[in-house]
């Protein structure tokens, strides 16, 4: 578990811990055949680095039922932060069109882990098996580990990533005020209030306004 953690922040994108994450639960949870993370928007369920199929074929029904297990892990106000299901055959009570449908997928037993840090919710780390009664107690405080340090990784991964392109949209931004400056023999400050009015004219953003000046594709003078 240790050399996961760093093995988790090791990674170089968002993408890549993702996918080393969701790798890590069927690699270190006994039983657990597939993973992925389900992410909710306002108005739209995004799953990230599956590891099997059935991942995304169970949100995908979860969206259609409107309902199911990784709702709950995922909305953490309005459910569980963790939960563990033996057999979904036993769950028709509480997601009567969802278990049903899942059994006929192939899925057996399930657990969810909210992902997580002290300053946002981040979506939930999902394990499936194909067999009924596969996770234990053990399984599920190794889940709850690995949830831990990978909400943690992802959450550092997403700063970065922020980051990089935050610095990249500066340079390329710089760049364009360059450009600007060099053939309209304009100040910097001057240079700078075109690209600003000619982004909130068109209602373009600003830093797309640049890239395309950047590439000769659009003039704005």
């Amino acid at each position: 578990m240790a050399a996961m953690a760093r093995d988790l922040l090791a990674q170089d994108s968002v993408d890549a811990t993702l996918e080393r994450i969701t790798a890590s639960a069927t690699e270190l949870v006994d039983g657990c055949d597939a993973a992925g993370v389900l992410v909710l928007h306002t108005s739209e369920v995004e799953t990230l680095a599956p590891t099997d199929q059935l991942v995304v074929d169970s949100d995908r029904l979860q969206v259609e039922a409107g309902e199911g297990p990784c709702f709950a892990a995922a909305r953490s106000a309005a459910g569980e932060r963790a939960f563990r299901i033996a057999d979904l055959a036993d769950e028709q009570q509480r997601w009567p069109v969802y278990a049903p449908r899942a059994r006929e997928l192939g899925v057996g037993s399930m657990m969810g882990f909210l992902l997580f840090t002290d300053d946002e919710d981040l979506g939930a780390l999902n394990l499936y098996s194909r067999r009924p009664g596969a996770f234990t107690e053990a399984d599920e405080l190794a889940g709850w580990l690995l949830a831990s340090h990978a909400a943690v990784a992802f959450s550092s991964a997403r700063a970065h990533a922020r980051m990089r392109q935050a610095v990249a949209t500066r340079h390329t931004i710089g760049e364009a005020t360059g450009i600007l400056m060099g053939r309209q023999r304009l100040a910097h400050s001057q240079a700078f209030e075109v690209l600003r009015r000619y982004s909130q004219e068109n209602n373009v953003k600003l830093s797309e306004v640049a890239r395309l000046v950047c590439e000769g594709k659009r003039t704005v003078w």
